[in-house]
């Protein structure tokens, strides 16, 4: 019998729903590859180098013959903290070059809707590595996701979350990243799984903590509190307006419906 092998980003928001494959019930009955940039997973599942991963979704109107697994998702209802915008103090209207964290294409496709469809230019694109520094020394702007983002302490930088901007422009929540896989369905308990692992938030924030700079209460409290991980209903119509929209301005080449496992 082959073990189903599939792929997630290592970063905390993601934690709870590898958990159970790491070290709870499920344990064993998977092969997991985890990485730093949630890019990469699409990029294995793509290449049909795993049955299953948790991928940015925009990466569904990219990827041919993907389709969703319901009810899982790392999302926001409103903000984040762990997607944002980070200038040198100057205001978004103010930025004229943006510095692209290359880690995650459903961010960056975001950054670039923000600024097209609701503030109405657009700047310099640039893609980077995930250094604020080495971003701002360059870019009047910088988007940086996950982990890093939420390192972001200098009074010197002025952030802006990228789920909060979204819902304040839409009054929508958001989905940055589903379980997906192609061809036949596979016979993994993902929502199980995920249960599991919002049982122990507690040593995940523990895990994490030293990881982002964060006492253990507060790494606990982001993702209870600003990641869900299970998509609603406003976070659900979010998803359909941002395809809509990065079809509208080109971002991508077909706007493909929604189709579940």
């Amino acid at each position: 019998m082959n073990v189903p092998r599939i792929s997630a980003s290592s970063y905390s928001n993601t934690a709870p729903l590898v958990w159970s494959f790491l070290y709870g019930r499920d344990h064993g009955k998977v092969e997991i590859i985890l990485d730093t940039a949630p890019a990469r997973s699409a990029q294995l599942l793509d290449e049909d180098r795993v049955d299953a991963a948790l991928v940015p979704v925009i990466a569904y109107q990219t990827i041919a013959d993907v389709k969703l697994v319901a009810d899982v998702c790392v999302g926001a209802k409103k903000a984040v903290r762990s997607v944002c915008l980070a200038t040198d103090g100057r205001d978004l209207s103010d930025v004229r070059s943006v510095a692209l964290d290359v880690s995650s294409k459903t961010s960056v496709v975001l950054t670039k809707l923000i600024f097209r469809e609701f503030l109405g230019f657009e700047p310099i694109w640039r893609d980077a590595q995930p250094d604020i520094i080495a971003m701002l020394k360059a870019s009047d702007a910088a988007l940086i996701i996950g982990d890093p983002a939420l390192k972001i302490a200098d009074p010197l930088f002025r952030v802006f979350d990228l789920a909060q901007l979204w819902h304040g422009y839409t009054g929508l929540g958001f989905v940055f990243a589903m379980w997906m896989t192609k061809g036949d369905p596979i016979s993994i308990e993902f929502a199980r799984a995920r249960d599991e692992g919002l049982e122990h938030l507690d040593e995940i924030a523990q895990n994490y903590a030293s990881e982002t700079g964060l006492d253990r209460d507060a790494v606990k409290t982001y993702l209870a509190e600003n990641i869900s991980y299970r998509p609603d209903e406003s976070m659900m119509k979010g998803m359909q307006l941002y395809f809509k929209l990065a079809a509208d301005h080109r971002l991508i080449t077909t706007k493909r419906e929604i189709e579940y496992v």
